[in-house]
């Protein structure tokens, strides 16, 4: 390990390498609830692209695995290191290199945070959409995942932001992919195939993102049901109606139980209607001016009462910021609670009744507590699942994972496949598909040293039709 640290300090200096007993467990992990902790042999702190390059060519040259980190904030395993590999952590490298209000477009590196990227495009009345749920995130985490979020309905996820990358190949090779443009047809989109890699073909050391002018008048929805399937069917006639919500979320009973006591959050709802209520429908609404935004609040209640909603109630705006809050923590709850698995299976929205059904007889088939909510608006499907019995949790969870995948759905929204997924992956996807990644992934990384054991199973040999075809 000695070694290790030495090799790379000469390279970045001794005081931005860490390794042996001196690497903190912080490093060993992410959040993913089922990944087993493992320390590096040592964590290494670049400071510009010239030394990611640099740490990358020696690593690669003596097989050293590589994982790259952000803050850590990731549910999958992704962020889990090797006993003999270095973390490569992006905490100095965290500046916003430029904020271009002609272009609408932000260059970062790869360790700036949501927090810190939404503080400074607010001075510009610009926003940077993408908000998965922890503000302390990493811009090249989010990369890395394709994070998504409760804006996804309708600003997209991280891919529809990022327009350009700067990247650091395996052998130290620094490419350039994409601009300040929004399209462009000049041979394979490197772009976007690097995006949502997991940090196993490249990795990012600056990112060109998309910006939006800041709607400052917002309100916050919230109708309960009394039957899922009208929760569901809701769904697509509100995303066809017009009023382009901004957070179109589903959350259950159970759940917005857990997260309002959590937060200590009184809504105002009437017992008997929390009685009544099956699940809840949030839907955020955004406009350039109030009269606007009332407008489209009362055609949005007139909806929702059509559709069956027990009742509407336009939130006051103290409660409604509350109530997003604490569903964007609802992870910690469920951590808290004791899950043993969360996981985030995307299916087409119209098919979110049908799913959750299955779900749930899939649930009382393994003895298992499934509870959720999700972002119904673009079909992503948020589930804690509690069942401490690791053979039984393996079958329910395959179970769930291939009845979303039968509606058209993928195993994962926006975490990724990580190492926990990974197995669910290969067992459930098509071999053409995986065989075709894989080759993929030799292109870019033949010698197999980043994060290996992302998405792919680690230390597998490459045959020769991956390497030639």
């Amino acid at each position: 390990m000695a070694d290790v640290g030495q090799l790379f300090a000469a390279i970045v200096g001794d005081a931005y390498v860490s390794a042996g007993d001196a690497v903190s467990d912080d490093y060993a992990h992410d959040e993913a609830l089922t990944a087993t902790w493992q320390r590096p042999a040592a964590v290494v702190r670049p400071a510009d692209t010239a030394e990611v390059a640099r740490v990358l060519a020696a690593a690669n040259e003596r097989g050293i695995p590589v994982t790259a980190r952000g803050s850590g904030t990731g549910l999958s395993g992704a962020c889990t290191p090797h006993a003999d590999g270095i973390v490569v952590s992006f905490e100095r490298m965290a500046a916003i290199c430029e904020i271009d209000t002609q272009n609408h477009v932000a260059v970062v590196q790869p360790g700036v945070t949501l927090d810190q990227l939404d503080a400074a495009t607010r001075e510009h009345d610009l926003v940077y959409p993408v908000f998965p749920g922890e503000y302390s995130a990493s811009l090249g985490g989010n990369v890395a995942t394709n994070a998504g979020g409760m804006r996804a309905v309708k600003y997209g996820v991280t891919r529809h932001q990022v327009l350009g990358i700067e990247a650091v190949l395996a052998n130290g090779e620094i490419v350039r992919s994409g601009g300040k443009f929004v399209k462009a047809t000049t041979g394979y989109d490197l772009t976007q195939l690097i995006t949502g890699s997991e940090g196993t073909l490249a990795l990012v050391t600056e990112a060109t993102l998309r910006l939006y002018p800041r709607l400052e008048h917002s309100a916050t929805v919230l109708a309960p049901f009394a039957v899922l399937d009208e929760v569901t069917h809701a769904v697509p006639r509100i995303v066809a109606s017009g009023v382009a919500p901004m957070v179109l979320e589903y959350i259950d009973v159970m759940t917005m139980a857990s997260i309002t006591a959590s937060a200590g959050l009184d809504l105002g709802i009437p017992q008997a209607v929390k009685d009544a209520a099956l699940a809840y429908l949030v839907v955020v609404l955004e406009e350039r001016t109030q009269d606007r935004l009332d407008e489209s609040v009362g055609e949005l209640g007139a909806l929702l009462g059509e559709l069956g909603a027990i009742d509407v109630y336009v939130l006051p705006a103290h409660s409604g910021q509350q109530l997003i809050s604490a569903r964007e923590k609802s992870f910690w709850v469920a951590k808290a609670a004791g899950a043993n698995d969360i996981i985030d299976m995307v299916v087409p929205r119209a098919q979110i009744s049908e799913y959750v059904t299955k779900v749930g007889e899939l649930a009382q088939l393994y003895e298992s507590l499934v509870v959720g909510c999700g972002h119904a608006g673009d079909g992503n499907v948020h589930l804690a699942v509690f069942q401490p019995d690791s053979e039984k949790r393996y079958k329910l969870l395959r179970g769930i994972f291939e009845a979303g995948m039968a509606l058209g759905g993928a195993i994962s929204g926006e975490h990724g496949l990580g190492t926990e997924k990974r197995r669910y992956f290969e067992e459930l996807e098509d071999p053409a598909k995986i065989a075709l990644m894989r080759r993929i992934k030799v292109a870019f990384d033949p010698n197999g040293i980043l994060n290996p054991g992302t998405i792919f199973e680690p230390n597998h040999q490459p045959t020769n039709h991956e390497v030639t075809a």
